[in-house]
């Protein structure tokens, strides 16, 4: 008797890591009891969260941009739940649709919660590997008002940055003070972030050098968190006194993560640029009962 099957593919940003569902014409219904089980590192395939790809104009949410950007990146954290923006997200995104044949090397405009990504896939280099995926991640927002960031008897003052999706920032003298990150850091006032945050705890390594740990709403401590890294970036450079909007000169910084190098770059205009690598890891099937059995 034949099984119904599902396709997947399992790829990673900087060991940021993502499942694949190709559901090019939106007929999965993927519920997040579904998508945390998908993700489930013991029980399933095991993932920070689920990219599905699906033509914009059979999406809903992504009707509206499909004249943009003919692909809408349907993300989910590992718990199920819905995020606006995943920077490793887009660039794994672009590469498995540069995989299939969909797109070449070159521009790319993504549809996400968060409005159009723009990213520009690099021609790959001359031993085959694939080239690095900028992604134009939009402006940051600084949103007023005093954070607070505690773990255990520590507490930091903490910047609010949003790039589509908020973000806590602090400096920390060691990155062993975030702790294990098994739970999120807890953040005040407790008004601040009704949906949740994503909270950044960053060394500096040297000039316009830093490094992170991150957790994750929905997700926990990842590997890496793209969008962290532009806020992180942001947060950074208000810190040191560049601002490009003002300065009318481009900045950039090298942000190392846990699960490798990314390059941040915020132009004149405000416009947050990230690069770093997208690679798919493996592809196959799965039972497609399998994600609603009991």
């Amino acid at each position: 008797m034949s099984t119904a099957q599902t396709a997947f593919l399992k790829g990673h940003g900087t060991e940021n890591d993502f499942v694949i569902i190709p559901d090019h014409d939106g007929l999965i219904d993927l519920s997040p009891a579904a998508v945390a089980r998908l993700c489930d590192r013991r029980a399933g395939i095991g993932a920070d969260g689920v990219l599905r790809v699906v033509r914009s104009a059979a999406h809903p949410e992504a009707r509206a941009m499909a004249d943009e950007a003919e692909w809408f990146m349907d993300y989910r954290n590992s718990d199920g739940s819905v995020a606006e923006m995943c920077g490793n997200g887009v660039r794994v995104f672009a590469r498995y649709l540069q995989r299939a044949g969909l797109v070449g090397a070159g521009d790319l405009a993504v549809a996400t919660r968060a409005g159009v990504r723009r990213a520009h896939i690099a021609k790959d280099g001359p031993d085959g590997e694939p080239g690095p995926v900028t992604v134009s991640m939009g402006r940051a927002a600084l949103p007023d008002g005093e954070v607070t960031v505690t773990v255990g008897d520590r507490s930091w003052p903490a910047r609010n940055v949003n790039m589509g999706n908020p973000h806590a920032v602090l400096f920390v003298e060691d990155l062993a003070h975030a702790g294990k990150l098994d739970d999120a850091p807890a953040v005040s006032p407790a008004d601040a972030y009704p949906d949740g945050v994503n909270v950044e705890f960053v060394v500096d390594r040297g000039p316009r050098h830093v490094a992170l740990r991150v957790h994750e709403r929905g997700s926990g401590e990842t590997r890496s968190c793209g969008t962290g890294a532009c806020a992180v970036m942001v947060a950074t450079a208000r810190r040191d006194g560049a601002d490009p909007a003002v300065d009318g000169r481009p900045v950039t910084y090298t942000v190392d993560v846990p699960g490798g190098r990314l390059v941040i770059g915020e132009l004149p205009d405000g416009t947050v640029e990230m690069t770093g690598p997208a690679v798919i890891v493996a592809e196959g099937h799965f039972d497609s009962s399998w994600l609603t059995a009991s």
